[in-house]
């Protein structure tokens, strides 16, 4: 059985396009956590109009989604666990072909998205709930980008990073994989409350315990993104915050990864990928905020972990040493 894990926040203009769109699907050894992050809206309303014994309501203080997210894992009955967010939803192909990997025991199926642009504003609570940025710079076709990336057949998890660091810009979003929920278990991992950015530090690490992870060509979920809310952030003070935690998910990402029985190129991969993602932060911030967080890049010495394998690294690492600023501008 898969357990499908919803956290909703103030979600009551969207959740029942995300519900219906989950059971419409011809598949059945399912069920639905939903965890209701104390909605300040009708959320728990609208669930309640859902009569189905598919579907787990709890409802909580509201402590965040990360907190949310660790409260699903631990009710989840399946054997593997999938995560849909409150403001998007699946495509009826959604379940197509898990069983095959499932039955063979794959610790982790990714599969792909589509962004999907939006002209109503479906919850506006929702965008400081979940930091949803445009990344992917694919074409786009009305209105919908297809995300792309590395596809293979199952192979380990530390050769299935190596695929998909430099090829999947979303390799850190949940939506995109069903996971052995003992993967979480055995490895004693959980998403870290009261900090932003939690699919960053998580997914990096679950890919490289895994055994057998296999990336599919099958374009099932539809993320949802607002037009004209895409990126807005008006509490700086959050700003900086995801700075100070991004920081803190670098640092133990890669002393994680340093203890893993892992090739050297792979440690190598993940000092590159980390890099470039605390990277994104310097342009978020200004004046005295942004100083102090290039100089504590800098503490890092972060320019040593871009191996110049090519002339385009070799740059990046020379201009990386010379001026951080000058690099991310």
């Amino acid at each position: 059985m898969i357990s499908i894990i919803i956290t909703a926040y103030n979600a009551e203009k969207t959740i029942e396009r995300c519900l219906n769109s989950i059971l419409e699907t011809d598949y059945d050894d399912y069920e639905i956590i939903l965890i209701n992050d104390g909605s300040k809206d009708k959320t728990e309303e609208v669930v309640q109009l859902f009569a189905s014994d598919k579907i787990k309501y709890y409802y909580k203080e509201n402590t965040g989604v990360a907190d949310s997210r660790n409260v699903g894992i631990m009710q989840a009955k399946g054997d593997y666990i999938a995560f849909v967010d409150s403001d998007d939803y699946v495509s009826n192909n959604y379940f197509e072909e898990i069983d095959k990997y499932i039955n063979d025991g794959v610790d982790i199926i990714k599969r792909k998205g589509i962004i999907k642009k939006e002209t109503d504003l479906p919850n506006e609570n929702q965008t400081d709930y979940k930091d949803k940025t445009e990344k992917n710079h694919n074409s786009e076709v009305n209105g919908e980008v297809k995300i792309t990336g590395a596809v293979f057949d199952e192979t380990s998890g530390e050769d299935a990073f190596n695929k998909l660091c430099f090829t999947d810009v979303y390799l850190d979003t949940l939506w995109s994989y069903i996971f052995k929920r003992d993967l979480f278990i055995k490895n004693n991992f959980v998403f870290d409350k009261n900090k932003y950015h939690e699919d960053f530090a998580l997914i990096p690490l679950l890919i490289l315990k895994a055994d057998k992870v296999v990336s599919l060509n099958k374009y099932v979920y539809y993320y949802c993104q607002t037009v004209g809310s895409i990126m807005r952030e008006d509490n700086y003070e959050k700003t900086i915050k995801k700075a100070e935690d991004v920081l803190y998910h670098f640092d133990n990402i890669i002393k994680k990864a340093e203890s893993y029985n892992l090739q050297k190129r792979t440690v190598e991969n993940v000092r590159i990928y980390c890099t470039n993602a605390i990277l994104l932060k310097v342009k978020e911030l200004h004046g005295k905020e942004q100083d102090w967080y290039i100089r504590e890049l800098k503490k890092r010495k972060i320019y040593k972990n871009i191996k110049a394998r090519n002339l385009k690294q070799l740059l990046k690492k020379i201009i990386l040493f010379i001026n951080i600023k000058w690099y991310a501008s």
